[in-house]
């Protein structure tokens, strides 16, 4: 959806029949340029409209016009705070904490609801914790409170809401609530009013204390500037020393950062676990290089700024190593010139010159795989930069169905793409997300030359991926420069390549993984790590689903498995990347090779009795069903085959091994079952992951979803739940040829239409039971 659409925005009063996940109290939307066109064509009590739900899908479902109410943005914002949609629905109703909610502004006197006690504080933040997403184009608003007087230190944050600081004041004094924990204070003759700051009164002369930039400073106010209609005062101050530690500077703060009087400097600057921390040395162990994405604290009103470091060094009258930035908006004082001297080129008014302790990682993209990545070396391919089998492995097991929303849905997850990286994030994405069908690859003994290749895969890809739910595009171009290094080609770092090669240069060069296929052919065994499905031009399919495919390939091939496999990996028929020889592919969600074992009972088609032959003739004969190899126990056989149009077919003994009883009997079926889809669409990777037992059940991935800046710039990855791949699944053949594939739902269109390559698992010899 475009962000710049206008939206309308409603409030569910009564449980729809379609989606079932969705209650009384879900907020619903849809543009506004729809809503006036519907609305106006079918009026009426039985009207229905056609709306999305935030935090749902892409997909949109009818609802009658009866059961919803309008909102305004603003109440919009304030109920989706609220997590729940019967209280949503009840403080909707209720009306007057909803009003009073929306004349709220920064400074206001309130009581908030915290650890079932009701403490009084000034609101110091009003808005949203996260921003928009695809699936959700507005955010719930919330508000965050300083506590006063007695209530002081009953906070339980930091005024941090995943590394992002909203508002600060002293410790243990926070709370980030919605508004149905939030009501105006009512003072009482044992509760003392509140000034700004606590029963503390600010005069012009008065000597004050700040933080400003990890740093406690002094001054004198000198003026008192009148509030601003969000009820924001600001306070210009003359400090001892300005930014730059010479004497006389002044700077302009809100009044609720300061501390009256001279207070002691000996406050620790602590990290997020209250642990004291030595900020320069910290920017150097956080790995803070040239090009390094970072963000910054300008002023605390303003809150954090965000840029690319492109230079670091001294300069004269400073002893702090200092960092010239890049920043992404109009922020800064120069295009890169420093006192005279040019230090970087950039646009103007984009450079900026800070202490480089000032700056921390992005955490818009960083703090998804920090945990793994800090004390991980630049990219070295030595023997050192390995954790050898030898020793203690972390295992991190797949993301689990309950556990996907929390861990993987959003932007800036899966796998950060980087300079044609997306036929590799689609493919690591697709195999180690959420299935463990090749994780035997990364704990098998290797050689000391290949066990960099083993580690970074392990460490710094798969666990961070199952763990956090995001690998940093950085790690996967340290696995590219290491199969370059090895030799294998020399565009690794650069040129796209075929999911196909790259995994058999892992599977087979690298690692030495025992081949995943065997393959009987006239006897003989061959192996392989892919099947590439290959058809002649007399098939009758039109829509097929990838069941037939694998069984008409084996059929004209005239091949059989060897064995189960324990992963099976089909590249689907196509004329190079861009030419596709079926306008859909059907997904069989679960591929039945009990008939393609070169061993093993089979069953009659007919009686179900055990089966002694095979033909090869039957197979494309229209009587019979269309999926399956066509095998008949005697009796069948010779009735089928005394029809004048079968008596020229020559039937084939089934292999039974010896001693296997012959009888009608439950026969064990052998089937795989599908846990992943690659896509390609003009040279584009992506994926698509069956992450749970329902159709429903599935994500699509794409490394470069979004993209923010241009040559210097990053990709952002996003992943989002499609169930709207299940409904088509759940059509009929007829239906489904009559879908236009520009007309379907979603992402389904890329999933039936791009199909590349399928990734099937024997869930009997999973890793992680």
């Amino acid at each position: 959806m475009n962000s710049t659409d206008k939206y309308m925005y409603f409030i569910l009063t009564d449980k729809p029949d379609f989606p079932s996940w969705v209650s009384a109290g879900h907020i619903c939307y849809m543009k506004e340029h729809v809503y006036n066109t519907e609305l106006k064509r079918k009026p009426g009590p039985l009207a229905t409209m056609k709306v999305f739900f935030l935090g749902g899908t892409t997909l949109d479902y009818p609802v009658k016009v009866s059961m919803t109410e309008p909102l305004s943005i603003q109440q919009a914002e304030l109920l989706e705070a609220v997590g729940d949609d019967s209280e949503r629905l009840r403080f909707f109703r209720e009306r007057k904490s909803l009003q009073t909610a929306q004349s709220l502004t920064v400074g206001t006197e309130v009581s908030v609801e915290e650890g079932g006690e009701k403490l009084r504080g000034l609101v110091r933040y009003i808005g949203r914790l996260t921003e928009p997403t695809v699936h959700s184009p507005l955010s719930g608003v919330f508000f965050g409170i300083e506590l006063q007087g007695a209530d002081r230190g009953k906070g339980k944050i930091d005024g941090r809401y995943h590394s992002t600081t909203f508002f600060q004041c002293q410790p243990d004094c926070r709370v980030l609530a919605p508004f149905s924990r939030v009501s105006l204070f009512v003072p009482t003759s044992l509760s003392p009013a509140v000034t700004e700051p606590d029963m503390e009164h600010i005069s012009v002369g008065d000597r004050v204390t700040f933080f400003n930039e990890d740093q406690s400073c002094r001054g004198m106010v000198l003026h008192l500037h009148a509030r601003d209609r969000d009820g924001l005062q600001l306070v210009t101050i003359s400090t001892d020393t300005d930014e730059n530690g010479k004497t006389g500077g002044e700077i302009m703060l809100p009044i609720q950062c300061l501390m009256k009087g001279d207070v002691s400097t000996e406050t620790e600057i602590m990290d997020v676990d209250g642990d004291s921390v030595d900020p320069q040395a910290e920017a150097w162990d956080m790995g803070l290089t040239v090009n390094s994405m970072v963000e910054f604290t300008l002023s605390v009103a303003k809150g954090s700024s965000y840029g690319i470091i492109r230079w670091i060094g001294n300069v004269p009258e400073h002893n702090d190593t200092m960092a010239g930035l890049e920043l992404e908006e109009e922020q800064g004082v120069s295009d890169g010139i420093l006192q005279g001297d040019r230090k970087f080129t950039c646009p103007s008014k984009r450079a900026l010159f800070i202490r480089l302790r000032s700056c921390r990682p992005d955490s818009r993209f960083q703090n998804a795989s920090s945990e793994h990545s800090e004390n991980v070396p630049q990219y070295e391919d030595t023997v050192s930069d390995a954790v050898h089998t030898q020793g203690t492995l972390e295992t991190v097991p797949p993301i689990s169905a309950d556990d996907i929303d929390q861990v993987l849905i959003g932007r800036m997850k899966g796998i950060q793409g980087h300079c044609n990286s997306c036929y590799m994030d689609a493919a690591l994405f697709s195999l180690f997300s959420c299935s463990s069908a090749l994780d035997s690859m990364l704990f098998k003994a290797t050689t000391p030359q290949d066990a960099p290749i083993q580690n970074t895969l392990l460490h710094n890809i798969v666990n961070p991926l199952r763990s956090k739910g995001f690998v940093e595009g950085q790690h996967i171009m340290k696995l590219r420069k290491q199969l370059q290094k090895h030799g294998y080609s020399h565009s690794f770092t650069t040129d796209e390549k075929d999911p196909e090669e790259f995994l058999i240069i892992i599977m087979h060069h690298i690692l030495a993984l025992d081949p995943l296929l065997k393959l009987s052919a006239g006897g003989k065994v061959q192996e392989s790590y892919c099947y590439q499905i290959f058809l002649d031009q007399n098939h009758s399919l039109v829509l097929p689903t990838v069941q037939q495919l694998l069984e008409h390939s084996f059929h004209n091939a005239g091949l059989k498995l060897a064995q189960v496999p324990s992963c099976l990996i089909l590249q689907m028929p196509r004329f190079g990347k861009k030419f596709k020889m079926f306008d859909k592919i059907v997904p069989s969600l679960e591929l039945d090779i009990t008939a393609l074992l070169s061993e093993g009972p089979q069953q009659c088609i007919l009686c179900g009795f055990e089966a002694q032959q095979e033909c090869a003739d039957c197979f494309r004969d229209p009587v019979f069903s269309q999926t399956g190899f066509k095998v008949f126990c005697q009796t069948c056989s010779a009735q089928v085959h005394s029809h004048p149009q079968r008596r020229s077919h020559k039937p084939s003994p089934v292999e039974i091994p010896k001693g296997y009883p012959g009888a009608q009997h439950n026969l064990t079926r052998h089937k795989l079952e599908l846990f992943a889809v690659l896509c390609i669409e003009t040279s584009h990777y992506v994926s698509f992951v069956k992450y749970g037992p329902d159709s429903k059940d599935w994500i699509f991935f794409d490394s470069m979803a979004d993209r923010q800046g241009e040559t210097d710039g990053f990709n952002i990855p996003e992943v989002h739940v499609c169930p709207e791949v299940g409904a088509y699944l759940e059509m009929s053949p007829v239906e489904l040829a009559n879908q236009v594939p520009r007309d379907m739902k979603g992402v389904a269109k890329r999933l039936f239409c791009d199909a590349y390559m399928y990734l099937y698992q024997n869930t009997s010899m999973m890793m992680y039971c």
